[in-house]
């Protein structure tokens, strides 16, 4: 693992799980972490309800679009961590890979979106003790 880790966060559509992993990840992990997230199939555009559950916190998603996850993002990562993406994600030798069992938040409203949300940070927040010592931090 390098200096900085490196986490990817691939789910089918890179419009609902796997933003809000990369925006709950980035915004505990200060820069200690670098964050990319990834669609074996993106949406057009980001959930609405997933983008106004981060509002809440605090976290501003209508700068961030669905990416297509490509080879390239996967090798540079060293920690994989996919949400339902299937056989879509490649794999690699030596690269660390999760897999997170989480509700796909397309089509439910906020109220419904709310504690896929807290489930993610939950994760993002134990993972993060993981890569980066309390001391660092």
């Amino acid at each position: 693992m390098s200096d900085v880790p490196e986490v990817l966060f691939v789910c089918v559509h890179n419009a609902g799980r796997s933003q809000m992993a990369a925006a709950l990840l980035d915004h505990h992990a200060r820069g200690a972490v670098h964050v990319r997230s990834a669609g074996s199939a993106p949406a057009d555009e980001i959930n609405p309800a997933v983008r106004e559950v981060m509002a809440e916190l605090g976290l501003d998603l209508s700068r961030e679009f669905p990416k297509p996850l490509t080879t390239d993002a996967v090798a540079a990562a060293d920690v994989v961590i996919t949400m339902g993406c299937g056989d879509a994600c490649p794999i690699f030798p030596g690269k660390r890979y999760l897999d997170w069992e989480l509700t796909d938040p397309a089509g439910k409203g906020i109220d419904d979106v709310r504690p896929i949300r807290d489930d993610i940070d939950r994760r993002v927040r134990e993972l993060l003790t993981e890569l980066v010592p309390a001391t660092t931090m």
